[in-house]
């Protein structure tokens, strides 16, 4: 899912709407009970919420470099994870070097599908994001997150649509 411009996180063209975006859909799949006979979705869904980019903003680390044959490909600054489910455990932190890749590995795991057969991303990753999930655990119940601005004003807002990344990187 991509917000707006005015509801990104995008440096140049955010209102700070970003985060109540983002708090609005995760309460939304918390709290709906409209499948698995009433249940919802909580108990079976990992949200994962990441960025596209770095957004230009520091890193105290420098980016990864790769050795040939995958050296074209290179790592740029990191992005963040965040890794929402009933069974991560509360506060989890895990501070091993994941990419892009690393979540397609996660989708073959979960849905059997042969690892690395989604593309090159995959097939390079170095794990498969499983330390945050942890189906025998008893899942957590659903907390709501609070956020500045509800569900309410985004399904209602009246700006116009901009692409949240405008930016010029030429």
């Amino acid at each position: 899912m991509i917000p707006t411009g005015a509801n990104s996180d995008h440096a140049s063209s955010n209102d700070g709407g970003g985060p109540s975006w983002v708090s609005a859909i995760v309460n939304a799949i918390g709290n709906s009970s409209a499948c698995d006979n009433h249940i919802g979705y909580w108990q079976n869904t990992a949200i994962l919420i990441t960025r596209d980019d770095w957004g230009g903003w520091y890193d105290h680390e420098r980016p990864t470099v790769l050795a040939q044959p995958e050296g074209d490909y290179q790592y740029r600054f990191r992005v963040p994870l965040l890794f929402v489910s009933a069974y991560t455990p509360a506060g989890y932190i895990n501070n091993d070097r994941h990419d892009f890749g690393s979540i397609l590995r996660f989708i073959e795991h979960n849905f059997g599908i042969r690892e690395g057969g989604l593309n090159f991303a995959d097939a390079r990753a170095k794990n498969d994001l499983s330390g945050f999930w942890d189906a025998g655990r008893t899942p957590r119940p659903f907390e709501n997150l609070k956020a500045p601005k509800s569900a309410a004003f985004f399904l209602h807002d009246q700006r116009k649509a901009t692409d949240p990344d405008d930016d010029d990187d030429r």
